[in-house]
């Protein structure tokens, strides 16, 4: 096990290239298992989502090689088990995703529940009622779910809420299934768009007739392709938050206006600097932050990946800011360990009306003592202390915070940062952060 032992207080100044995007490599990879033969990815990020991928792909029976400079091949032609392992669901929230690929190939797939970060609930419902939709038959068990079917048929299926990972399974799922499939309010967000011109690309007719409605045409055969995953968005916001938070300057490579607005806009009203080049957008410290709210939307409001980042930056910002979290039911864990280096944050429950509609998790998954907002005072002098990460964008916020502060602090967890970022340290520390890791 590793640890991050990082000296705040330096502004980090430089350029960083983004990677590979983490919500869109891994799925891209159980896409490639519909094709008899090699498909190529190119710009896949080295993280742990990807290589546990990679091991569950291989436990299958299917085939992943990893080449140089960020390429890497699939085939799923000797795929031989239909059943995912326990274990396999420890490793990876993307369970349900395999089940269009296995009932391709067998009529049948055995899947986990799945895992991933301990941020809320997944709402794997939403997944399996789509599966009925098209004709699935499901048996659930205390720990794993039967998924049965001949033949997989096009149907109409509309979500009950927004679900990006629900999006993404279906499209796979009603990829080889016969006839059209219809998706109503389905998720806008740009890696599902990734997957879609993937799929495309392997032979499918897939389209967006309305911002949230998706048409997909199954198709008796999928050929291999060869695709470039889009970079990161979140990479991106995490390195722009470094650049204000320690009063630096920042170039981010790759990064795109087109996916970043809701973020851009907030930056504009908290006196972030921010300029849109032809190599990606360059992010400064230009004076003063003010403190702003924010309430995490799906695509294309404000990500809820985005938020943890954020907060660390509203205790950099001039005044009371709230930040409302309303895609996952319990994703403030980090925000104790912020308060140990002396930040000014109360959580609490807003008054809502109407939760059912503001809220996009289950409210039957909700608790009493979890909460949705939390309220950041600032400018706060952070204190550098041993803290604990326990996902991956705690752990960025994590990182973010200790840069600002005083003195040495300790972070383990490591394993969390390396599933979601690739070399997240090393390169803070080619921009001029001081952070080692170490074997704890």
């Amino acid at each position: 096990m590793n640890k991050f032992v990082v000296r705040g207080g330096n502004p980090l100044k430089g350029e960083v290239s983004l990677c590979g995007a983490k919500n869109s490599g891994f799925k891209l990879m159980i896409a490639a298992l519909f094709a008899d033969g090699f498909s190529t990815l190119h710009n896949f990020s080295k993280i742990g989502d990807i290589a546990s991928t990679a091991e569950i792909i291989t436990d299958l029976g299917g085939k992943v090689i990893f080449g140089e400079n960020h390429v890497l091949q699939v085939s799923g032609e000797n795929l031989q088990k239909q059943i995912l392992t326990h274990s396999s669901g420890k490793l990876s929230r993307a369970s349900t995703y395999f089940v269009g690929p296995l009932i391709h190939r067998f009529g049948k797939a055995i899947i986990p529940n799945p895992g991933g970060c301990q941020i809320g609930r997944r709402p794997i419902d939403r997944h399996l009622e789509g599966f009925k939709a098209l004709g699935a038959e499901i048996k659930t068990f205390p720990d794993h779910y039967e998924i049965m079917v001949k033949r997989l048929k096009g149907g109409n299926f509309t979500f009950p809420k927004n679900t990006h990972g629900g999006t993404d399974v279906m499209i796979i799922t009603a990829a080889m299934a016969e006839g059209k499939t219809i998706l109503e309010n389905a998720a806008a967000e740009p890696e599902v768009d990734d997957l879609i011109a993937f799929l495309n690309l392997m032979g499918t007719n897939i389209r967006r007739t309305e911002p949230r409605t998706i048409v997909v045409e199954g198709v008796a055969e999928l050929k291999p392709a060869d695709y470039t995953i889009m970079y990161d968005r979140n990479e991106a916001v995490t390195f722009a938050c470094a650049a204000l938070a320690t009063k630096g300057d920042i170039s981010v490579l790759h990064a795109e206006e087109k996916n970043l607005r809701a973020f851009l806009t907030m930056l504009k009203k908290i006196n972030g600097g921010f300029e849109i080049t032809k190599r990606g957008i360059h992010f400064f410290y230009k004076g003063e932050l003010k403190a702003a709210d924010i309430a995490t939307q799906p695509y294309p409001g404000f990500m809820t990946d985005w938020m943890a980042v954020w907060s660390v930056l509203m205790t950099q910002a001039r005044g009371d800011s709230i930040v409302h979290e309303t895609i996952f039911e319990n994703r403030f864990a980090f925000v104790e360990e912020l308060k140990k280096m002396k930040a000014k944050i109360e959580l609490f429950n807003p008054k809502i009306g109407s939760p059912e509609e503001v809220y996009n998790f289950n409210l039957e998954d909700d608790r009493p003592e979890y909460f949705h907002a939390a309220k950041i005072s600032g400018p706060t002098e952070l204190k550098a202390t041993a803290q604990e990460i326990t996902d991956v964008r705690a752990g960025a916020s994590l990182m973010l915070a200790s840069l600002i502060a005083k003195g040495e602090s300790e972070l383990i967890g490591v394993e969390h940062v390396d599933r979601g970022y690739e070399n997240l340290d090393g390169r803070l520390k080619s921009l001029g952060a001081d952070i080692r890791r170490k074997k704890t």
